[in-house]
C-alpha cells in the first residue's frame, strides 16, 4: 500500500493507539493530579501523533525528519511520566506496563523512520 498521507503510516496509527490508552489511564489518576502529571501525560501522548502528522505534511524530508525527532522526544517524555506515575503509586504496573511497551514500540518505529529520512 502506498503512503499517501500521515494516516497511512503505521507509526502514526500506533501513536494514536497509545494516546487513546493514555486517556484511559488518565481516568485512573488522582483528581489532585488533573492539572499536573495527568495533564502532562496527555500532552506528551497527543504530541507524538500530532508531530508525525504535521511533519508528514511538510514540504521537505528534512522538515519531516525534524518533526519525527520532536515526536521521539514526546515518546520519551511520555515514557518518563508513566514510570513516574507508577513510582509514586498513582497507577499500578499492571495498567502501565502494556502502555509502556507500546510507547517503546512507537519509539523504535520513530527511530527507524528518522534514520530512513536522514539517509535518503
Amino acid at each position: 500500500m502506498a503512503i499517501t498521507n500521515y494516516r497511512d503510516l503505521a507509526v502514526w496509527s500506533k501513536a494514536m493507539a497509545v494516546a487513546k490508552s493514555v486517556y484511559a489511564l488518565a481516568e485512573l489518576m488522582p483528581k489532585k493530579e488533573e492539572y499536573r502529571l495527568t495533564a502532562q501525560m496527555i500532552r506528551a501522548a497527543i504530541s507524538a501523533p500530532a508531530n508525525i502528522a504535521e511533519g508528514r505534511t511538510r514540504a521537505t524530508r528534512k522538515d519531516f525528519a525534524h518533526f519525527i525527532s520532536i515526536a521521539r522526544g514526546s515518546a520519551a517524555e511520555l515514557e518518563t511520566l508513566l514510570i513516574l506515575a507508577m513510582d509514586v503509586d498513582f497507577l499500578s504496573s499492571d495498567k502501565v506496563e502494556p502502555v509502556l511497551a507500546d510507547v517503546e514500540e512507537v519509539g523504535r518505529m520513530l527511530n527507524a523512520l528518522h534514520a530512513k529520512l536522514k539517509v535518503s
